[in-house]
């Protein structure tokens, strides 16, 4: 039950989140560390077995977690606690925690997103949900949200683009039909740019909670231009780039 374990959870399971949390500074990265254990447990969960059930019930006790988060039940897990912690310090809504966690119902099934509206909403639930939550931490204002979501949602297309091949190899179909990367990965870009026009309602002391995003533009002009590069699974930024890029965007706070 210790901010430890949820990093060396993210060290594990997310890299490049968990090299953003260390770019950040000391004081966030004990309020991020929680949040990114959470959406890993929460994003693997559907992928864990291969009973449908078994998963529907995984997600639901997380969605649990979330709601009894004012009672202190389920400290004794090794990432509920601390995130109980932070949901309560920092008055997280857990409106957006449910539905990051519902969201990922999609995930154990292997029906197709229904449109490109269903995959929107997909990524705003999840990417863009856990970026609100992540900048919230930091004391975030509301007229903050617009500009967070916008980037979180972008972050998540370029990651749900990379995941492209895996999801093809267990059976899924990510894009809906008449959706091609390139459209997501545009799509992306608009609200990249959208997100940046608005960069001024971000305070300073938010931008650790975007740091997530510092792979989103370099992968999702790679899919705009190449969009073979995605169902290929040809999306790694080389790790000088990587370094250099996110060195970058910790010491200018710009994204």
């Amino acid at each position: 039950m210790t901010i430890a374990a949820c990093a060396a959870l993210v060290e594990r399971g997310d890299p490049d989140r968990f090299r953003a949390v260390m770019a950040a500074p000391v004081a966030a990265r004990a309020r991020l560390f929680p949040l990114y254990a959470f959406n890993l447990e929460v994003a693997r969960a559907p992928w864990v077995t291969q009973e449908p059930l078994i998963a529907e019930m995984r997600l639901q006790w997380w969605r649990d977690v979330v709601e009894n988060a004012a009672s202190g039940a389920a400290r004794a897990h090794e990432v509920a606690g601390p995130l109980h912690e932070v949901i309560r310090d920092f008055g997280l809504p857990v409106p957006v925690l449910d539905a990051l966690i519902a969201a990922r119902r999609w995930d154990i099934h292997r029906e197709p997103h229904a449109d490109l509206a269903a995959l929107e909403d997909y990524l705003e639930a999840t990417g863009a949900g856990l970026m609100w939550l992540a900048a919230l931490t930091l004391g975030a204002p509301d007229h903050a949200e617009a500009a967070v979501r916008a980037y979180g949602w972008a972050s998540a297309a370029a990651s749900y683009l990379r995941a492209i091949p895996a999801l093809s190899a267990r059976g899924r179909q990510p894009l809906p039909e008449g959706v091609a990367p390139e459209d997501l990965a545009r799509a992306g870009l608009l609200r990249v740019t959208s997100a940046q026009k608005s960069r001024k309602s971000v305070p300073k002391s938010v931008a650790p909670a975007l740091l997530s995003g510092w792979l989103t533009a370099p992968i999702l002009r790679r899919v705009a231009t190449d969009p073979a590069s995605a169902q290929a699974g040809d999306l790694a930024v080389p790790e000088f780039g990587k370094r250099g890029r996110l060195l970058w965007q910790a010491f200018t706070g710009r994204w």
